[in-house]
């Protein structure tokens, strides 16, 4: 099973020859569930639904409830931002988590779930934004606790370990990836941990997702690094379900002249019960 995240940069920059880019490299890159932020809709338009209309995927969206002040930052009124999920595979159940946030930079970040009915096991599959202020990790910590608890009120019934994918914004050493994950520190829920998808990358490989090589990302803002992730709930399920055989970086570079996001996204291929052997040993 393959899934993937990314970050599309709502209606920011050329979006119209961009949103030509995204469908480009979804196509390539051919992933079963993909966990999707800064989606936008407008006129009657979406962008989930038109990328997986093209692609004949299942899709499903949650707006933020608090778009208008995306919209002062670029004077586009009426014009929607949120998370979606495209799935190869009927999503069966879903719930959304509006992310806790100061009154003063609350603009509305969410965490998705979308339960994927996939062949075998059912999936629950999340995807989530965090709030990107750099010094706002106090504050990621908050929503990481709200969103692991998210979790595990929505993992159970399926063998198949959850998938939470998503713009964390913040590098793998900070305290709120290791909150989450719960393997470096107590975790939040006891006896809930995820291991990140990079984990298992070639180490050689290149990892960052926020790259000021991307014409659309200021270096003032800091070095490149990695703020996107791939989470896979941990231990896997049984056969070795979910565990990863495979992760990588795409989306980064030009299609056709335009560069399809300020983001890269993340590619993983997870086992699945297809193939995953017998039996197997501790």
């Amino acid at each position: 099973m393959r899934v993937m995240t990314w970050n599309l940069w709502w209606r920011f920059g050329p979006w119209a020859e961009r949103q030509k880019a995204i469908l480009a490299v979804l196509r390539e890159t051919d992933a079963d569930v993909v966990g999707l932020q800064e989606v936008w809709a407008a006129d009657g338009e979406n962008l989930a639904e038109w990328l997986a209309g093209e692609l004949g995927l299942h899709w499903t969206w949650a707006a933020s409830p608090a778009s208008d002040r995306w919209q002062r930052r670029i004077g586009q009124p009426g014009v929607e931002v949120g998370n979606a999920v495209l799935s190869r595979w009927p999503v069966v159940e879903r719930d959304v988590l509006r992310l806790p946030a100061p009154e003063e930079a609350d603009d509305g970040r969410l965490a998705l779930y979308a339960r994927v009915d996939a062949p075998g096991h059912q999936l629950p599959f999340f995807t989530v934004h965090l709030t990107s202020q750099l010094h706002f990790s106090a504050q990621r910590c908050e929503q990481v606790t709200a969103l692991a608890e998210f979790v595990a009120a929505h993992r159970s019934g399926t063998d198949f370990p959850p998938v939470v994918t998503g713009d964390f914004n913040a590098p793998p050493d900070a305290d709120e990836i290791r909150r989450f994950s719960g393997t470096r520190t107590a975790p939040v829920v006891p006896g809930q941990v995820f291991f990140d998808a990079w984990g298992y990358a070639d180490p050689a490989a290149p990892a960052t997702t926020w790259d000021t090589a991307n014409p659309y990302v200021h270096p003032g803002l800091g070095p490149s690094t990695r703020v996107d992730y791939i989470h896979v709930g941990g231990p896997a399920g049984p056969g070795g379900i979910g565990t990863v055989r495979g992760v990588r970086r795409t989306g980064f570079g030009p299609v056709d002249g335009v560069w399809p996001s300020d983001h890269a996204a993340v590619v993983a291929d997870l086992q699945s019960v297809s193939d995953a052997p017998e039996s197997s040993g501790a």
